[in-house]
């Protein structure tokens, strides 16, 4: 039943924000025919997070009630996604600022949500497997609802449903304990600036940020680096969804197994391992031998990306001061958002290399991420 409840109260408002990325573009092209426009309201909804993260972080350390904050983010993201619903007649200003202000709610559903799903006395490793599973199954739902909807319904209809979607959560969150942190109050200020202290300062804590912020570079090279190989091998750029499509499902089912599976090495090996498994196939996927082979071994290395993810945010808050719980989240997926989109950036800049060194390069990425866990040294708490 805990299960249940965790999975219910994250699973919604993350699939409602996966899926808003999709639907924007869709119904900006759809209603102006300008495709710079969608991109761009795509990165307003997504680079406020990125600032606000250290802010939320502190707010949720220190609130008495974090629920409340919990559930008003919510409500107010459902608000800003029916508004975008409404573009033309909404003017499109309008429009760009409810998604801004649901880009600096984002962090309460993400990394703040996190923070909260392992309390006292609980199954801290399965709790984290579960989370692990949450970001996966509405990264692949989100966008897949989308799919179904903005064909058939419209890209309206599929942003008020993105919108129903994140009320869910709202719904949801009362079953999910969110107790206050224990510690003293201090000025919101002083209570960020000790977050960042705990992050660039407590080694164990910074190893671990530093290695998932890494894969989530890797990582970012991937897609575009598979409409390189879709282009060389079958000519058609949408073939490229195979691929990703391969990485998705791979991480889903890694990350459907990971709450089930017996704990075998701590969580740091886990890192290290399971980010040098995913580099090393994604090494073996860039050998040319044929598209399939790509997919295939690509779907693999999203397999093991499950056990690491789990051990990433299980390694969070073990190494986390208790009041910079929610810091370290919000920021630490913040870095990782950020660093995802450097990494689609930066092989967007080396489109016109071999694509198959690209996807090579995402490869060593990933094991440059391994490496890092090296520093980890001895377990902490």
């Amino acid at each position: 039943m805990s299960a249940i409840r965790q999975l219910a109260a994250s699973v919604p408002i993350r699939t409602a924000s996966s899926g808003t990325q999709i639907a924007i573009p869709i119904l900006v092209v759809e209603t102006t025919g300008d495709v710079a426009l969608g991109a761009a309201l795509v990165a307003i909804a997504l680079l406020p997070g990125i600032v606000a993260a250290p802010l939320v972080g502190a707010v949720l350390d220190r609130a008495r009630r974090p629920r409340d904050f919990m559930m008003a983010a919510a409500a107010g993201t459902a608000v800003a996604f029916a508004m975008a619903a409404a573009l033309d007649p909404l003017p499109v200003w309008l429009v760009a600022i409810a998604l801004a202000i649901s880009g600096l709610l984002t962090p309460f559903g993400f990394g703040g949500l996190s923070s909260f799903v392992a309390q006292p006395g609980s199954d801290a490793r399965r709790a984290y497997a579960l989370d692990a599973l949450s970001y996966n199954v509405s990264g692949v739902a989100g966008p897949a609802a989308v799919a179904v909807l903005a064909p058939t319904l419209g890209p309206r209809t599929a942003l008020v449903a993105m919108a129903a979607v994140a009320l869910i959560s709202l719904v949801a969150y009362p079953l999910l304990a969110m107790p206050p942190r224990e510690g003293e109050r201090t000025g919101l200020l002083r209570s960020m600036a000790a977050g960042i202290v705990a992050l660039t300062t407590i080694r164990r804590l910074a190893v671990v940020t530093t290695s998932g912020t890494l894969a989530e570079l890797a990582r970012g090279i991937m897609p575009i680096a598979a409409i390189g190989i879709a282009l060389a091998t079958t000519g058609d750029a949408t073939s490229s969804a195979v691929i990703v499509t391969a990485f998705a499902i791979g991480a889903l089912i890694g990350a459907a197994i990971e709450p089930l599976r017996r704990q075998v090495l701590s969580p740091q090996a886990t890192m290290l391992i399971g980010f040098a498994l995913t580099g090393l196939a994604t090494l073996a996927a860039a050998l040319d031998l044929g598209f399939a082979w790509t997919a295939a071994l690509v779907g693999l290395s999203g397999l093991c990306t499950a056990a690491p993810t789990a051990a990433m945010l299980l390694l969070r808050r073990t190494e986390s001061p208790d009041a910079v719980v929610a810091q370290v989240f919000t920021v630490g997926s913040a870095l990782r958002t950020a660093a995802s989109a450097t990494g689609t950036a930066i092989a967007g800049a080396l489109a016109g290399f071999e694509p198959l060194l690209l996807l090579a390069g995402s490869g060593i990425g990933w094991l440059v991420a391994a490496a890092a866990m090296l520093a980890f040294g001895r377990p902490g708490r």
